[in-house]
């Protein structure tokens, strides 16, 4: 059993230039009942099926399962997901001991862009750069699961 502990937040320009690397992921979800997301991935032709459970009250925590699978299989899952496929860019960008993940949106979801960052425990201090906006952490529209049902460019 593995607890994710995390915190999310919008993004201002300027953080591609601290990128380190970026990868493509579409995404699709074969269930998004809060008490158990199935997530099928396709990251840089690889595949993944995660199963993540419900967020505590502050958002910032939950179980989180996932295990690499044939990408061919994530193509075939993928086709059986529910409506609303995310596909995104992912940067990797150190600050610190910590790497943040920025998610840049395209499709239904062009112009969002979040960080998270993954931390130890809820109360650990974390630095924040200059290009990190307002925190939207336990803000349930900003999952990607619900953005795949409710995109950000239709709010």
């Amino acid at each position: 059993m593995s607890q994710e502990i995390e915190r999310k937040f919008l993004v201002k320009e300027g953080f591609r230039q601290f990128a380190n690397t970026y990868t493509r992921i579409t995404q699709g979800y074969l269930s998004s009942v809060p008490e158990r997301i199935v997530r099928v991935r396709i990251r840089d032709e690889r595949g993944y099926i995660t199963i993540k459970g419900v967020s505590n009250l502050s958002g910032m925590s939950r179980y989180e399962w996932e295990k690499e699978i044939d990408v061919n299989d994530a193509r075939e899952l993928l086709a059986l997901c529910e409506p609303g496929i995310i596909d995104k860019t992912r940067y990797l960008v150190q600050v610190g001991k910590f790497t943040y993940e920025v998610d840049e949106f395209v499709g239904e979801n062009t112009g969002l862009v979040i960080a998270e960052i993954e931390l130890s425990s809820e109360e650990e201090l974390f630095d924040i750069p200059i290009w990190l906006g307002k925190e939207v952490t336990g803000d349930k529209r900003y999952y990607n699961s619900k953005l795949a049902k409710k995109p950000f460019t239709t709010w």
